[in-house]
């Protein structure tokens, strides 16, 4: 995934800093400049990494610090904040409201993935009860007004374009103009792709914005654009006033420090990053949870948001129940590969979690491990229902074995193989006997980075004793944060 290199290389510059016996000054220089070297690596403009040096820095100054202070956590604190500074203008942007109609319009450069991301941004909405229509304004591209259609088609959702008309203005102004009589409540115009060097095209972007008065513009960035992306970001804010920013293709292999620039320089706030081509990967961009994840210290609330997403209401207090009595039956796995497989890419999900790095699962490996899953869920589904629900692995001679093998298809080792994973699982589930799992809503409430001391208030007294105390629960944390188990069954870690 982009930038997950850039967070492997920040992680690792501070993990050696924490490794060192004292921390002085020679130290800190050789932390901060093993994270300049990565975010210059990475595409971020020369400026903003300067400034960000300086500024930690500022705030780290190690002859001021009285003894007794945690130096460690004030600089890994300070690198944290500055990288939030980097990606957050400090002010928010237009959200649109149900009921009431606002016109979004996207711009963008060429090939940046704007007409898919129109879809996908009208889809997210659709989904939350929003009312969405798609305007096609561009009559630049060939096929532009076809691909906007067929996208539209399949997330069913209105949309309005013409193969005659070449005035892309006056097609915006028609579209926006029908679908506020059809009380559509988000329409989104989608414009001609350009870049600064085009003056026809900025001027006629001004015209389509000057004729359906946008309430937000939202400029649709390529995160492999590299160091071009400030300049070009700066050309359409000065054009139009960009008031979002989505960066696209972050599933891709390019260093992606651009997309960090593209905010410096518009000032704007990104929403949505666009994680694949498919309709539904697309994620809110939250600063914070962001960063945390991109320096491997996970986003538990994006993950619990997650699992109340895909769990349905009436499912979530039984799981909940089953998850703190430490019951862990073949059924329950079952279902919660259901629920993996909705959530998304494996790796973007177990990116949330602590300890785990976008870069230790390879593009290809998250494939790997979603057709796992599937085949396992394959065998599953010869089962009979008395062997789903029982906990007594006994049952599962050698003769039900071969029976699960041939009804799915497959080899009994592979079947033997399950079971193994399913061992695995259930003892990593009964680790979780008597946690109290906070409800949505809750996880605001704990810190978003999860660490012992903030685990330790979701155990109840005496579970925290049973583990050991403190020290059992840093050591269980270590256990279940390692890459070995969190990673063993989906073809990561070795």
């Amino acid at each position: 995934m982009v930038l997950a290199q850039l967070g492997g290389s920040i992680s690792r510059a501070i993990q050696q800093m924490s490794n060192a016996t004292i921390i002085d000054e020679k130290v800190l220089n050789e932390c901060l400049n093993e994270i300049t070297r990565a975010l210059l690596q990475s595409d971020v403009q020369f400026k903003l990494v300067r400034d960000m040096q300086t500024n930690i820095k500022k705030i780290v100054n190690l002859d001021d610090l009285a003894a007794g202070h945690n130096k460690r956590r004030i600089i890994q604190q300070a690198i944290f904040n500055e990288l939030c500074k980097m990606l957050d203008p400090g002010k928010p942007s237009f959200t649109p409201k149900k009921g009431k109609t606002s016109v979004v319009m996207f711009v963008g450069l060429q090939g940046s993935g704007k007409t898919t991301t129109c879809t996908k941004y009208a889809y997210y909405h659709q989904k939350k009860g929003w009312k969405p229509a798609l305007v096609c304004a561009d009559t630049f591209r060939a096929g532009a007004f076809d691909q906007l259609k067929q996208n539209a088609t399949k997330a069913k959702i209105p949309f309005y374009g013409s193969y005659m008309e070449s005035d892309p203005v006056k097609i915006a102004a028609e579209g926006v103009e029908r679908f506020k009589k059809e009380n559509c409540d988000l329409i989104i115009v989608d414009t001609s792709g350009r870049h600064k060097q085009e003056a026809a095209l900025f001027e006629e972007m001004r015209q389509v914005s000057e004729a359906t008065k946008p309430d937000l513009v939202i400029f649709v960035m390529d995160s492999s654009i590299g160091q071009a992306a400030f300049d070009q970001a700066q050309a359409f804010k000065q054009s139009a006033s960009v008031g979002a920013v989505i960066v696209t293709k972050m599933d891709g292999h390019a260093k992606g420090g651009g997309a960090l620039s593209a905010v410096a320089a518009t000032k704007s706030p990104v929403i949505f990053i666009g994680t694949g081509e498919h309709m539904d990967e697309f994620e809110v961009f939250d600063v914070k949870p962001f960063v945390s994840r991109l320096l491997g210290m996970g986003d538990l609330s994006g993950f619990m948001d997650k699992i109340h997403e895909v769990v349905p209401m009436d499912q979530q207090p039984e799981l909940l129940q089953k998850l703190s009595e430490g019951t862990f039956t073949l059924r329950i796995m079952y279902e919660q590969f259901q629920n993996i497989l909705k959530m998304g890419p494996i790796g973007q999900v177990f990116s949330m979690l602590p300890g785990f790095r976008a870069e230790l699962m390879p593009k290809g490996r998250e494939k790997e491990s979603q057709a796992k899953i599937k085949r396992y869920m394959t065998m599953m589904d010869s089962m009979t229902n008395e062997e789903l629900d029982r906990t007594n692995l006994k049952l599962m001679n050698e003769s039900r074995m071969m029976r699960i093998a041939r009804g799915s298809g497959l080899h009994i080792r592979d079947v033997m193989e399950m079971m193994e994973e399913y061992k695995r699982l259930a003892k990593l589930w009964g680790k979780m006997k008597g946690l109290k799992i906070p409800k949505k809503g809750e996880m605001s409430a704990l810190s978003r980075n999860m660490n012992a001391q903030h685990m330790s208030k979701v155990l109840s007294p005496q579970r925290l004793k049973q583990i050991g105390g403190m020290g059992g629960l840093q050591n269980l944390m270590k256990q279940m944060g390692s890459t070995k188990d969190m990673m063993g069954m989906f073809g990561g870690g070795e």
